[in-house]
């Protein structure tokens, strides 16, 4: 099993992720010129869904398909997996059959114990722990309008959740400082915090957060699974929206990222993605090309064993 998987951030170096950001752009340039780039020609991605998507499908689908390749779109309702078959079955199988797997599921362990058996790459899509596709978005978004992000401050507002930890692992990657604005209880994972040391900074007050921030970031307050929890999290979080008055105490040219769906009037004010500071739809394109870039490099460039 000698596939290399992208499932968290940390498993590539620095300059593999500025490599990725910038081939994301390049290929977006292609894109946008009218260029033809097959080099995934044959191949298939293999994607199974265990949570609800609209960007992840649609990027990981359609970038295939411009890369001249194809995705097979897979459901529980679709698979075996539903129905109980143990995960190391399905990647054993699966594996044989298609070039990458890319899941976007609830525990993080079901795409590790997925990726030891698998013989081709597998892409975290999204787990309850991290979010990477989603930072490879991001961070070319402000590559591409800021340049360099080390040595930067960002700002996090809202829960310490998936989004949160990948922003962790892209502070110890990119090398930018990054401010947490949580409520009491509600901080991203522990080991992550120990392991980024004096990179992150907790915050109560965001304003305090954003203060000289070159990039603010949030995230639904309930994400999916949370549900029932709804209700609570909006009193406990009530405090964290950011709006356009907030971005003012950041620094004059700040960007203000959403990784979508936004719930406006919760986590962030009415107005806030109609704000000139606000890069969220270049961000959310973003995700068709920096997974492109991804694509390209695993699935071209893979010796399979």
């Amino acid at each position: 099993m000698n596939a290399r998987h992208f499932l968290s951030m940390l498993d590539y170096t620095t300059d593999e992720l500025l490599g990725l950001i910038r081939r994301g752009s390049e290929l977006k340039d292609l894109r946008d010129r009218g260029v033809l780039y097959e080099p995934l020609k044959n191949r298939v991605l293999g994607m199974i869904f265990e949570k609800a998507s609209t960007r992840t499908r649609i990027s990981f689908e359609a970038g295939m398909i411009q890369l001249g390749g194809q995705a097979i779109f897979l459901s529980p309702r679709d698979t075996q997996l539903g129905r109980g078959e143990p995960i190391a079955d399905a990647a054993k199988v699966m594996s044989r059959m298609v070039d990458a797997v890319m899941i976007r599921t609830f525990a993080h362990s079901n795409l590790t114990e997925f990726a030891a058996n698998s013989r081709v790459p597998v892409i975290n899509g999204l787990s309850d722990d991290l979010h990477p596709c989603q930072l490879l978005a991001d961070m070319q978004t402000f590559h591409e309008h800021r340049g360099s992000i080390a040595g930067k401050t960002v700002a996090w507002i809202g829960d310490g959740n998936n989004m949160c930890n990948s922003y962790i692992e892209a502070a110890i990657r990119f090398d930018f400082q990054l401010h947490v604005a949580c409520p009491d209880g509600y901080e991203p994972n522990a080991a992550l915090l120990a392991q980024a040391g004096e990179r992150v900074r907790i915050f109560r007050d965001p304003r305090e957060a954003v203060a000289g921030a070159h990039l603010v970031s949030t995230d639904v307050w309930a994400s999916m699974g949370q549900e029932d929890e709804a209700a609570a999290r909006l009193r406990t979080f009530r405090p964290y929206q950011v709006t356009r008055e907030l971005l003012d105490h950041a620094a004059a040219d700040v960007l203000f990222m959403h990784c979508l769906p936004a719930h406006r009037g919760e986590e962030i004010s009415e107005d806030l993605l109609d704000d000139p500071r606000s890069v969220a739809w270049d961000q959310a394109e973003n995700r068709l090309h920096a997974q492109k870039a991804l694509l390209e490099l695993l699935v071209e460039h893979a010796h399979y064993a």
